[in-house]
This record gives C-alpha cells, sequence and structure tokens, in this order.
C-alpha cells in the first residue's frame, strides 16, 4: 500500500491518547477507533507510521500490530484468550524433565526450579515436576492461582503476557519476565535450555538459529510495548 498521509500526530482524548493521520483519528482493522491507554504507547505507534516510506510496510511496525490485536481481538475475547493463556500452567514447559543425559537434568534442576520456587513464593502456586512426556496432573489450586494473576491483566497487559507466553513457552517464564523477578536475557536462556544443550553435543541448527532470531525480534517488540504500558505488572527489566 501507498503511503497516503503526510503527518503523523498524536492527540489526547478524554479516555486516552489516539493516532491522527492528517488531522483524522486512525482506526483498527476491525474499524474501532485506535485508542492506546499511554502517550508513551501512543508515541511509539505514531513513530513507526512516521516512519514508513513511500510504500507502508505492516511488518515493520509490530505495536502498531500489537495495539490492533488488543482492540480488535483481546478485549472483545479477553476470556476466551485468558484461558487459552492460563492453559499453559497445566501443562508448563518447566514441569517436564529430562532423566537423560544426567547433565541435562542437572541444568533444567538449576535453571528451572528457582522459577518454579518463584510461582510458590508469589502466587502460592507450586507445579509438580515429572520426567518424560506424559502429563502431569497439576493441583487444581495451583490452576486457579494462575488463571487469577492472569484475569487480572488488563486487555494491553494480556497482549504482552500473551506473546511472552507462547515465545517462551512457558506461563511461569512470562511471569517472571513480567512481574520483575528477572532480566530478559537469562530468562530467554532458560527457555532455550533444551535446544541449546541439544546444539552443544550436535552443533548449531542453522533453521532453529534463524527461528530464534525471528522470535527474539518479536519478543522485543513485546518487551516495547510492556514499557509503554501503566501496569501493576513490574517487569520494566533491561
Amino acid at each position: 500500500m501507498r503511503r497516503f498521509y503526510e503527518k503523523v500526530g498524536v492527540t489526547e482524548a478524554p479516555d486516552g491518547f489516539m493516532i491522527a493521520l492528517d488531522g483524522r483519528a486512525m482506526k483498527t482493522p476491525g474499524k474501532d477507533t485506535l485508542l492506546l491507554p499511554t502517550a508513551a504507547l501512543a508515541e511509539a505507534v505514531a513513530d513507526e507510521w512516521q516512519a514508513q516510506g513511500e510504500q507502508i510496510d505492516a511488518k515493520a511496525m509490530p505495536i502498531t500490530r500489537l495495539a490492533n490485536t488488543t482492540i480488535d481481538r483481546v478485549a472483545p475475547r479477553f476470556e476466551l484468550v485468558a484461558s487459552e493463556i492460563s492453559g499453559f500452567a497445566a501443562t508448563d514447559m518447566l514441569c517436564y524433565r529430562a532423566d537423560d543425559p544426567p547433565e541435562l537434568a542437572v541444568q533444567q534442576k538449576t535453571v528451572w526450579d528457582p522459577y518454579l520456587m518463584w510461582a510458590v513464593d508469589r502466587f502460592s502456586a507450586p507445579l509438580k515436576t515429572a520426567t518424560g512426556i506424559m502429563p502431569v496432573a497439576q493441583e487444581e489450586a495451583s490452576l486457579v492461582a494462575f488463571g487469577a494473576e492472569v484475569r487480572a491483566c488488563t486487555p494491553f497487559e494480556l497482549t504482552a503476557l500473551s506473546e511472552f507466553t507462547n515465545g517462551f513457552g512457558s506461563l511461569v517464564l512470562a511471569l517472571a519476565y513480567m512481574d520483575g523477578y528477572a532480566a530478559f536475557e537469562p530468562i530467554w536462556q532458560a527457555s532455550l535450555l533444551d535446544q541449546m544443550f541439544q546444539e552443544g553435543l550436535w552443533g548449531e541448527d542453522l533453521e532453529a538459529k534463524e527461528k530464534r532470531d525471528i522470535l527474539l525480534n518479536e519478543l522485543g517488540a513485546a518487551r516495547l510495548f510492556l514499557s509503554c504500558l501503566p501496569s501493576k505488572i513490574t517487569g520494566k527489566q533491561p
């Protein structure tokens, strides 16, 4: 699509901030007004639109995508999205451990156990661990506690949480980041523990590395998106 506007601005509204293209309020793909909760988020979206050249490249506007997703898909389907994210607790990656090779089992215990203990301290939500791939039946009280934390998010926070949960493959790691328990880099490395262990044995997988690089860029956008929110969640970690 060719660029159809010259000026991009941010205007304050009674309930938030809007983006104006040549003085006209921007709409989401679902035709709702793009109303954002903070000036910082509005400025981040405006910067993406201002940076466009003669052709509009939607892939170069990840913050706009996340904002649109929140308004068009997350807010109207809040309970469904919250249920999907909460479901990760029942099969969280951190709960499934290797028994062979022993070196991997030790690494998993050393790196992953502190996050599970944090969840106990923070949410009173212990999760059981087991070796192998057979499902582990988690305590209902723990699943309810995780669900309550997810549902305490605003729609914009829930969008960020969804990005981190899917990106890390773990609700525990996503909440640990967003709650400020640990910085991004150690959590990112914890999410890759199994993958990197295998590559240490057999050599780098170029296809897997390409996928990691793409995912890392997507999570970078989610981090910026989160940092612009007026959140009760404190995870503005470096």
